[in-house]
């Protein structure tokens, strides 16, 4: 039978895994394609590969092993798969069609939701992608203040203009390489060395996993206007689920845009631009920003459904009460085992769990982990996506695996030999490197 959400004496068989797998070899490039779902971000030879359905918080591949989930799509599922508000809002629209030869008034309908919801949603633009968004923020930034260069903190998807920065860099032509500059979070002095009267935009995540501290992004706003810079936050990972309003309802700050997708449609594919109505005019005529598929009615249905049940049900407090009973209890379990190589960290909707390289080598303790969690059906990458579906008995379930987990850990570091306990290669670094950290721009 396949592997449950139990302790299992086995680990899971992924053996049709392993096969499609195979037949991707040659054939899809790197084999995913989302990185952070592929083979390097799992232990080989013991996590599955592709999944199969999901239901609620909980996932099942295409071995029919079934695991809690907390990567929820890298960040999408907000509310839980298949969720029945959603999909009646989907299943409905479907009933009239996909895509149309004219507009469809729910481009309007949710651009008003949205500005009920957001803020700085003075005025609202749809795409598809989260990198689709980000870049046309840039590209209006640009446009608007008749400036080039552009400074950016955290992630912001796989375009020339961000990914310049990283050692994924290739085919990005050096002009454009040196239009792109980073600063460090919560480093307002990166900023202001670096800023210049040619910076267009800073765009940052207003927070990944580290606190916010000592009113960061408030004085991050005051160098933006003081340069005549625009502030565009990515609210990718804090958007409708950090609080309904985004980062920026919960820190009380306004950029002069912002970027949403994942969590706004419960896993359909949609992104939006908020901001200020006289930066995205600019969007009228000067800056083109249309694709096909910006007004497809199926994705824009499934917002309309997931922002009515988020702001309905305060979806953002429950993932910061469960959030914090996970967060909380892992860190209650590693102190209680003298472990002070680990932690769990960040904003309860959405914790990571590190290890210091001062005990080994990080990735291989990550993986060990990865794989008796794994063993034990939970399917873990290093992090808690909190959604409104996991229940008391998943968080009670998986602190308990961590009881059982962390003293194997405990054992493994202590004979400085994890390598040893794995049962396959583990898993590979994203980037290896981001450059131009606090480089001031090249006048």
């Amino acid at each position: 039978m396949p592997n449950t959400i139990k302790f299992n004496e086995e680990f899971p068989s992924v053996k049709e895994s392993d096969s499609i797998f195979e037949r991707s070899q040659g054939l899809v490039p790197a084999h995913t394609q989302t990185l952070a779902k592929g083979p390097t971000q799992w232990v080989k030879g013991v996590a599955p590969k592709y999944l199969r359905r999901g239901k609620g918080s909980h996932v099942w591949d295409v071995d029919g092993n079934e695991y809690i989930d907390f990567n929820m799509g890298i960040g999408p599922i907000s509310l839980g798969y298949c969720y029945g508000r959603v999909d009646d809002a989907v299943r409905k629209q479907l009933e009239d069609g996909i895509t149309f030869s004219l507009m469809h008034p729910l481009e309007v309908e949710l651009s008003e939701k949205i500005r009920s919801v957001i803020p700085n949603a003075e005025s609202v633009r749809f795409s598809k992608t989260g990198c689709d968004a980000t870049s046309a923020a840039v590209r209006v930034s640009r446009a608007f203040t008749k400036r080039e260069k552009v400074l950016c903190c955290g992630y912001h998807g796989w375009h020339d203009w961000y990914i310049a920065v990283t050692d994924r860099n290739a085919g990005i032509p050096k002009a454009v390489q040196d239009l792109t500059y980073t600063i460090s979070y919560n480093d307002a002095d990166s900023l202001e060395q670096s800023i210049d009267s040619d910076t267009a935009c800073l765009i940052l995540e207003p927070f990944v996993f580290e606190q916010e501290k000592a009113g960061f992004l408030k004085h991050i706003k005051e160098i933006c206007e003081k340069n005549g810079t625009l502030l565009i936050f990515d609210e990718m990972w804090t958007g409708f689920r950090i609080a309904a309003g985004g980062a920026q309802e919960y820190f009380g700050i306004k950029p002069d845009l912002a970027c949403y997708s994942k969590a706004m449609a419960n896993g359909m594919p949609i992104s939006a631009i908020t901001g200020r109505r006289d930066v995205m005019g600019m969007f009228e005529k000067d800056v083109f920003f249309f694709t096909t598929f910006g007004g497809e009615a199926l994705s824009m249905a499934a917002s309309m459904a997931t922002i009515d049940e988020i702001v309905e049900k305060n979806v953002p407090a429950y993932l910061d009460e469960k959030g914090a009973l996970l967060k909380d209890g892992y860190n209650k379990i590693a102190d209680g085992l003298g472990m002070e190589f680990t932690k769990c960290s960040g904003y309860n909707c959405r914790t990571i769990i590190s290890f210091d390289a001062t005990a080994g080598n990080p990735l291989e303790m990550k993986s060990l982990v990865q794989q008796e969690m794994i063993k034990r059906g939970v399917l873990w990458g290093g992090f808690h996506n909190m959604c409104f579906s996991h229940t008391d008995d998943d968080i009670a379930y998986t602190l308990k695996a961590y009881e059982d987990v962390l003293p194997l850990l405990k054992k493994a570091v202590d004979e400085k030999n994890v390598r040893s306990y794995l049962r396959g290669e583990p898993v590979e670094p994203v980037f290896r490197k981001t450059s131009n950290f606090n480089f001031k721009p090249k006048s």
